[in-house]
């Protein structure tokens, strides 16, 4: 008997295969040339997959999961930048809110980053993000903003962090969330820090992705075991 359907989405395979360390793969098949990796933990349905970098292709994994899973949840985990003086590298950072720093239709009249009859800010699901807090010890809370662009310039991570209050920066949250937002499925963003302004990007995501791939699984771990 199933009781939920989670769905996991992840950018990059190395994200992903961290967490399937911890499960035995019970199934896995393609669609429209996505792997889904099937397990099952609790009597819950665990489904993982690698989207692909960018909202374009995350949103798209995201509609998959919903038209041909029918998942209850979603939750996307991976690495961001960090673009808050308050972050050090491998603090977790659980998306309150999530905003698209690159989206603009300011001559319509409308703020930066406000998405026509969406909003500017998406709010992820209450309990999922009281779930993650129990689960994963010292997390922070607060707007992730997603943009397809990979931040490496200090004074535009100045001025997303100013803009949007943003914690940190990634490239495919924001757009997940919109698809579940309209879609009217609870989600939840994690993202683990790379690299942050007052660390002068000492350690470079290409350092940083293994460990931090590492940690997000075993907080995703413990939140699929509270469920």
């Amino acid at each position: 008997m199933i009781f939920m359907k989670i769905g996991i989405i992840f950018a990059l395979e190395d994200e992903l295969k961290e967490l399937k360390k911890y499960f035995k793969v019970e199934k896995k098949y393609n669609i429209f040339n996505l792997t889904f990796y099937e397990t099952r933990m609790n009597n819950n349905q665990i489904i993982m997959v690698e989207s692909g970098i960018g909202k374009v292709n995350a949103a798209r994994t995201t509609q998959i999961l919903i038209d041909n899973m029918k998942v209850d949840y979603i939750f996307n985990v991976g690495v961001a930048g960090g673009v808050d003086k308050s972050l050090k590298v491998g603090d977790i950072v659980i998306g309150e809110k999530l905003v698209q720093h690159d989206f603009d239709v300011t001559p319509f009249k409308y703020v930066k980053g406000e998405i026509p009859n969406v909003g500017t800010f998406i709010d992820s699901d209450e309990y999922l993000i009281k779930l993650a807090e129990k689960s994963i010890n010292e997390a922070k809370k607060g707007v992730i903003a997603s943009g397809d662009i990979f931040v490496t310039e200090s004074w535009m991570s100045e001025k997303i962090n100013k803009k949007f209050k943003a914690l940190c920066v990634e490239m495919e949250g924001a757009s997940i969330a919109q698809v579940c937002y309209l879609c009217h499925i609870p989600f939840l963003i994690i993202r683990s820090i790379s690299d942050v302004p007052n660390n002068d990007n000492v350690v470079t995501y290409e350092e940083f992705l293994e460990s931090s791939s590492k940690k997000i699984a075993e907080g995703m771990y413990r939140i699929i075991m509270s469920l």
